[in-house]
């Protein structure tokens, strides 16, 4: 959370000393001429004795207080001789650890609140160094996943409100019919102007106590909960008691090591890089490693930070992208984050154990993704002032329920009997900062492998959802999937409150899946359960979609 510095000014006694000594002379000399005029006026003389001495009490008062001048003079010349005394700085945007916990400024990707620098000059704790907060040592506002608002447009000690919004014009080559994109978690709509989010919340922050709420409205609040099946499993409807919430946790932070903070609620996950908030991102679509893996977390994570350069952060979670459990088991994961310098940031995010597929109780997912930042070139003082690289690299499989992470096993008879199920891929972008940070421009894109399509988003063919399955489009066990996908996007950013985004997309599977012109709602709008099978009509699926964005992104 960010907060403006309070700075304590020395009192400086200089020329101005000099102006309110001339007025207290004015001001003293006024009286004096004006009753001399009065007396010469009515006729009077100095010759009159009464009159001579008023005058030469006058006369010497005046003599005493040039003399008192002349003394202040003195002392003041003195007083500007003299070196100034040393005077505590602190260049700081963040509030103290006690008031405000650390994670706020260090939540990396899908993180709502960019890190901020502060640099620590002195202290006033009896000469013992105060700890430096965890990553304040540079400005990580040039990361991929982090936005770059550094002042916020409002603070204080108790609230800090956040508003987003994010609406955009898409246009698919494919022109297909009925408006509908597929494959993105990102982009839902063509040749339409569409508000994908709009998000108002923020941070609470009192004694050591924090809490965070951020609202899912647009088109993110059909999305997001279509992409979860663990909704289906029991009552009460979860995907719309949450539909409408994008983060909501509470929590405590702890002055321990360099900050301990424990979280309980929805959070943004970390996996994939690319953060859940396109404002803070390099590019609007992101590849497929990041737009096919969870965006939320549901449970508990442990946020510990045991120097300034390092996050430790456990997670007890309810599985993989879910509000409820799949089955009978909890997931549980972590990431590592590590930034050596202002230059580089390393980190990985692992999951594991997990039984996440709905209605295969003996079914477990593992995960990891890793991510390398690096800032290789920054000078400010020239019209290309900044260049930055990501890479992301993700594995994953699955084992149990007819399904390994190694092979696929055969019996004597040359039968499959257990498909290899994994996760493969990988995105690398490189981004270009030009004219003051006011322009930018990206380049990237990545390729995926998932057999068995376990990540693969599904197409919404007459309303299929992540529970409903669709027979147009099927998950099964050995069911190949390739795709590979290449972006370039230009932001001008006169603000740092907002961000005017053109891109072009070109995306590739090895199967059709990507809208045609066709469309995938049957004709009249969809016809039956979600995501069954219409007589006579087939959805349009391709191999190729190519694509533009236009973007308007707004963060205060």
């Amino acid at each position: 959370m960010l907060n403006r510095s309070v700075f304590k000014p020395r009192f400086e006694l200089r020329s101005n000393s000099r102006g309110i000594l001339f007025v207290i002379l004015v001001f003293c000399w006024i009286p004096i001429h004006a009753q001399q005029a009065s007396d010469a006026t009515d006729g009077r003389t100095t010759a009159n004795p009464q009159a001579g001495n008023a005058n030469q009490a006058v006369l010497q008062e005046l003599d005493a207080m040039k003399k008192r001048i002349e003394q202040l003079e003195l002392q003041l010349r003195q007083y500007e001789a003299a070196p100034p005394p040393k005077t505590v700085v602190q260049t700081a945007k963040a509030a103290t650890p006690s008031a405000v916990p650390p994670a706020k400024m260090v939540e990396n990707s899908s993180s709502s609140t960019a890190d901020v620098a502060v640099t620590e000059t002195s202290t006033d704790t009896g000469g013992k160094r105060a700890k430096e907060e965890p990553f304040a040592f540079a400005d990580w506002t040039w990361l991929n996943g982090n936005p770059r608002t550094i002042t916020p447009a409002f603070d204080s000690k108790f609230f800090t409100p956040e508003i987003r919004a994010d609406v955009a014009y898409h246009y698919d080559f494919n022109h297909p019919q009925d408006d509908t994109i597929v494959g993105s978690s990102e982009v839902f709509r063509s040749n339409e102007v569409s508000l994908t989010h709009l998000g108002i919340g923020g941070d609470f922050h009192y004694d050591n106590v924090r809490a965070r709420v951020m609202s899912q409205i647009g088109l993110y609040s059909t999305a997001t909960p279509r992409n979860d099946a663990s909704y289906s499993r029991g009552q009460w409807d979860l995907a719309d008691a949450y539909r409408y919430v994008t983060e909501a946790y509470g929590g405590y932070h702890w002055d321990a090591m360099h900050g301990v903070n424990v979280d309980a609620g929805i959070f943004l996950s970390y996996i994939g890089l690319f953060s859940f908030y396109n404002f803070d991102n390099w590019a609007y679509q992101p590849s497929y490693v990041s737009s096919n893996t969870p965006w939320f977390f549901t449970g508990l994570r442990i946020q510990t930070f045991p120097t300034k350069k390092l996050k430790i952060e456990p997670w007890i979670i309810n599985g993989w992208q879910s509000y409820g459990r799949y089955n009978g088991r909890l997931g549980f994961g972590g990431q590592v984050l590590y930034r050596p310098n202002g230059r580089v940031s390393m980190l990985t995010n692992n999951y594991g154990a997990g039984s996440d597929a709905l209605g295969l109780p003996s079914r477990t997912r593992y995960h990891t993704d890793n991510s390398l930042e690096v800032k290789y070139y920054d000078h400010p003082e020239k019209f290309l002032d900044k260049m930055a690289f990501s890479l992301t690299g993700d594995a994953g499989c699955e084992s149990g329920g007819g399904v390994n992470c190694t092979t696929n096993q055969k019996n004597a008879a040359k039968q499959i009997t257990s498909y290899k199920q994994s996760f493969l891929g990988y995105m690398i972008y490189n981004r270009w900062w030009f004219n003051k940070d006011r322009e930018g421009f990206t380049l990237g894109g990545g390729k995926i492998n998932n057999p068995g399509r376990y990540l693969v988003l599904l197409p919404p063919i007459n309303g299929a959802t992540a529970t409903s399955g669709t027979p147009y489009f099927t998950e099964n066990p050995g069911d190949p999937y390739k795709a590979w996908d290449m972006s370039a996007t230009y932001d001008y950013m006169p603000s740092q409150y907002i961000t005017f985004r053109w891109e072009f997309n070109h995306r590739h599977a090895n199967v059709p899946y990507f809208s045609g012109p066709g469309g995938v709602t049957p004709p009249g709008g969809n016809t039956g359960a979600p995501g069954s099978e219409v007589p006579g009509w087939s959805p349009d699926l391709r191999h190729t979609e190519d694509r533009g964005t236009m973007a308007i992104l707004v963060k205060f």
